[in-house]
């Protein structure tokens, strides 16, 4: 249901307290206390079968019977009778409950099966909606709201603060109120048997006040959900989240080297990269993050790694540049203008360089000159004060002079008042002038690397991949009658065989094995492969062959082959007593140079499957050098997990080694990519080793673990994946009115150049008809418009074929809202292919897939001298509204 409701319940209006109570020990007092003693101007009304009045406010018995339905009623009666109170509150026609009271999933199997209750109870009232239980509340400080049996009451600010726990919840409010620090929304989401991270991401991202998001999670209740939400809200605000749980105290046994390799908390990493997310390992950096997040309202997030530091200690700025170069950061590199400029303003014995040391009896005015200087450099993304408390220092009056001269920045500045109470004004004078204080120059440095790293992230959602030629055409059907035989005959671990022909036939070659019974068999499959060849045993029961002892390398000759074909069985047998072999399998040795990669998948039980890369080979488990990134995967994403392991320097050739044939590489990790999307039975798959050579890539290797069943009653398409794979299935064909053949197809990343080239055969009055004026057309907005989340946009492009190479010659486009309901529809049609029908059949085609989705309510707007789009409107059914004042018409259409 996601947003729907959630205003009502965070920003109400009235306020119904069941279980509330006079007594300032009870879970009730306190929630009843927290609202009417501060300055929220609702009105709360005491619920109580126990009391006629609580805090001097009369009670009633029941919600049912207080004059209008509360937006919100908050629950602190013992678990027992939360479901019955929740149906109350649906049937009274409440918005939302939030259920403080604890004593469900958290507590066994009893307090399961009462959950399972009350989220069927919460499920049986459209619109009504359920924050916790076990949660703390929530809090909207510009209200002056506390609906929450926490203490504290922040001061607005522009950070939100979405946390699993409610201990931490207390803790970081209790920090707040100490640094001055506001918050935007407090939300305690306990167990969150309605609404969880994506309905509260959704929500806060249509929230004026919040700029930034920190997340508290302990696990993630719907990934594809989760991942939508946060992709959306990373576009234009940073989240940063703390993960906990990174090392379960046990694991399970992995049937393949791919599920040894990839941990949950590893996931958890690529699903937040994906997201654009920043991750912080320790609470201390989300306290930091938070406070540099807070500070820096006005200022333009960093993109950059270069600071420049200002210190009146060697030593300080020694620390600070050793933090910084630690966590991937880079010193600034002072231009000859700036050294010249800091020459004339500093003593002559300043260090000449970066950090720039003022020396010990540096004053306000002396850090004004270094720090605007400094700032003025190209070669600076940021700058970091440092400060220690010196015999001729006054830190007040150095704070006073830089949060003026910050003040006017237009790049992050931070600093460090490094001690105690000498030090303990001017860090607060600095806190309140909004410039973000630290007591040392390493936590501001943390600070200053995540901020760095959310622009990182951001540039990655802008990134537009290459297009490569991977246009492969996969008889699907096949595929599903091939992969459905093998579920229903073999289920469980797949040979090496039949793992290999479900990798050709998705397009990645790989080394045919010939299965052999006997010596003899063995024998007459080495000569008609040739030699040199390699022996493996074949059998379901041992997943790492080389462990038993079961590959035989760089074989020769005939004697060769007997010798290795018993000598597997002697070894595989002694490893691994209760294995069945049934032979060994026969294939050409590859001789030719190339690196070994392992390239595998799973599927993690939270976020679903991830893919995996990396130095493969016998010592895949050793090495550990891997790289994960969630499926589906494009060209960029592919070559970026590439880039991140250590092997990559010998992909690229290394000290006369030939390179891989990088292309080759990245089309069968992306054809891998196709495979797993496709075959949610897959549960492990292993591909060790993949050799990556001058002329292509070979799987010599592979094997495959299937879990029959595990599509049977999936609940959605693609159920097994977080991130909605490019719906191929969408693309069809059409005439213009002339004649001229064109596909319709969904827009995708790769199409940025040929989108841009459309714009550019569009007159000014086109482009402005689509985008209500002026337009500059940037990477970043290209990459928006056509890097899109498929499980919440869609754009449908026209595409032909002009002189031997494709054209976009139309798009039409709608967004729908989180739940689907609503979607905002446009349509644009290059110059030269208006008046051919193409509005007519790019608005037919999206308000049919917008049917699909269950939209019910499709709008748009257009210029009223816009008479072709009117035409389309009018035809397709849209109802029309103008607004002469505006010049705007405005079109709607039920679907319902």
């Amino acid at each position: 249901m996601s947003v729907h409701n959630l205003s009502r319940l965070f920003a109400p209006e009235r306020i119904a307290v069941i279980g509330a109570s006079s007594d300032p020990g009870s879970v009730g007092g306190v929630v009843l206390e927290n609202l009417t003693s501060g300055s929220f101007a609702g009105t709360v009304h005491p619920v109580s079968d126990r009391h006629a009045a609580a805090r001097g406010i009369p009670a009633v018995a029941s919600v049912s019977e207080l004059p209008k339905p509360p937006d919100v009623a908050i629950v602190c009666t013992p678990a027992a009778t939360v479901p019955g109170l929740v149906r109350e509150c649906g049937e009274a026609g409440a918005a939302g409950v939030v259920v403080v009271s604890a004593g469900f999933s958290e507590r066994g199997a009893a307090g399961a099966e009462l959950e399972r209750e009350l989220r069927e109870v919460a499920a049986g009232f459209r619109g009504l909606r359920v924050l916790g239980p076990n949660c703390l509340g929530f809090l909207n400080p510009g209200l002056g709201l506390n609906a929450s049996f926490a203490r504290a009451r922040p001061r607005p600010g522009r950070v939100a603060l979405v946390s699993q726990s409610g201990a931490l919840v207390s803790a970081m409010l209790d920090w707040a109120e100490e640094e001055g620090v506001g918050f935007s929304a407090v939300i305690s989401t306990g167990n969150m048997v309605d609404v969880d991270f994506g309905d509260l991401i959704d929500h806060l991202a249509s929230d004026q006040q919040t700029q930034a998001l920190i997340l508290y999670m302990e696990s993630i209740t719907d990934p594809r959900k989760f991942m939508s939400a946060a992709r959306a809200f990373v576009r234009s605000k940073p989240i940063v989240a703390y993960k906990a749980g990174r090392f379960p105290a046990s694991a399970q046994a992995a049937a393949s080297h791919t599920g040894a390799l990839a941990g949950a908390d590893d996931v958890y990493d690529a699903a937040f990269r994906r997201a654009g997310i920043v991750r912080v390992d320790a609470i201390a950096d989300v306290f930091d993050v938070a406070e540099l997040l807070a500070r820096t309202p006005r200022t333009p997030r960093s993109r950059g790694a270069r600071l420049a530091v200002v210190t009146n200690g060697g030593g300080p700025g020694v620390m600070a540049a050793d933090a910084l170069l630690a966590r991937g950061g880079e010193l600034a590199s002072l231009d000859a203008e700036t050294l010249t400029r800091l020459d004339a303003a500093l003593p002559a014995q300043w260090s000449h360089g970066n950090p720039v040391d003022l020396l010990g009896d540096a004053d306000g005015p002396r850090y004004a000159a270094a720090l605007e200087t400094v700032l003025a450099d190209r070669g600076a993304d940021a700058v970091l004060i440092v400060l220690t408390p010196q015999a001729m220092t006054d830190p007040g009056a150095v704070a006073d002079t830089v949060a003026q001269t910050a003040a006017e920045a237009r790049k992050p500045v931070l600093a460090a008042w490094m001690g105690g109470p000498a030090v303990r004004e001017g860090r607060a004078g600095l806190e309140a002038s909004g410039v973000p204080a630290y007591d040392t120059p390493e936590r501001a440095v943390r600070a200053f690397m995540d901020l760095v790293e959310h622009g990182r992230l951001q540039g990655v959602l802008h990134e537009t991949p290459r297009s490569l030629p991977v246009r492969f055409a996969l008889d699907r059907p096949r595929m599903r009658d091939l992969l459905s035989g093998l579920v229903l005959q073999e289920p469980g671990t797949l040979t090496e065989v039949q793992s290999k022909a479900l990798l050709e036939a998705y397009g990645i070659p790989v080394t045919r094995p010939l299965v052999a019974r006997s010596p003899d068999e063995a024998v007459a499959a080495a000569e008609r492969v040739g030699y040199p060849v390699v022996l493996k045993v074949d059998s379901r029961d041992v997943s790492h062959k080389t462990d038993a002892g079961g590959v035989a390398t760089g074989l020769l000759r005939a004697r060769q082959v007997r010798s290795a074909f018993a000598a597997i069985e002697r070894s595989v047998a002694a490893y691994h007593p209760e294995a069945r072999i049934d032979g060994v399998t026969v294939q050409p040795m590859a001789t030719g140079p190339g690196q070994e990669l392992i390239v595998g998948a799973r599927r993690d039980p939270v976020l679903g499957a991830v893919i995996l890369v990396g130095a493969g080979g016998t010592a895949a488990e050793l090495l550990a050098d891997t790289a994960l990134e969630l499926p589906p995967l494009n060209e960029r994403l592919a070559r970026r997990m590439l880039e991140s392991l250590r092997v990559w320097p010998l992909l690229q050739g290394y000290r006369g080694r030939p390179g891989a044939d990088l292309d080759a590489l990245l089309e069968a990790l992306m054809r891998f990519s196709y495979l797993i999307a496709d075959c949610p039975e897959i549960a492990e798959v292993d591909v060790n080793p993949l050799l990556a050579g001058p002329d292509g890539v070979l799987a010599l290797d592979a094997r495959v673990v299937l879990e029959p069943g595990s599509a049977a009653h999936a609940p959605l398409p693609y159920w097994h994946l977080a991130i909605r794979p490019y719906p191929e299935e969408l693309t069809t064909t059409a005439a213009l009115s002339g004649g001229t053949p064109v596909t319709l197809r969904p827009i995708k990343a790769e199409d940025e150049p040929l989108w841009r080239e459309m714009l550019a055969a569009c007159s000014e009055e086109s482009r402005r008809a689509r985008f209500r004026g002026a337009v500059r057309i940037t990477h970043e907005m290209a990459a928006r418009f056509c890097f899109i989340d498929y499980d919440r946009e869609m754009a449908v492009v026209a595409e032909l074929v002009e002189e031997g190479r494709a054209r976009l010659v139309g798009v039409g486009r709608f967004v729908a809202d989180a739940e689907r309901d609503e979607a905002e529809y446009a349509v644009l049609i290059a110059d030269p292919w208006q008046g051919l029908g193409l509005s007519g059949l790019l608005t037919d085609r999206c308000l049919e897939i917008a049917r699909s989705w269950g939209v019910r309510h499709v709008w748009g707007e257009t210029e009223a001298e816009n008479r072709r789009m009117l035409a389309v409107f009018r035809r397709h059914g849209f109802a029309l509204r103008s607004q002469p004042h505006e010049g705007v018409v405005y079109a709607t259409l039920d679907l319902s």
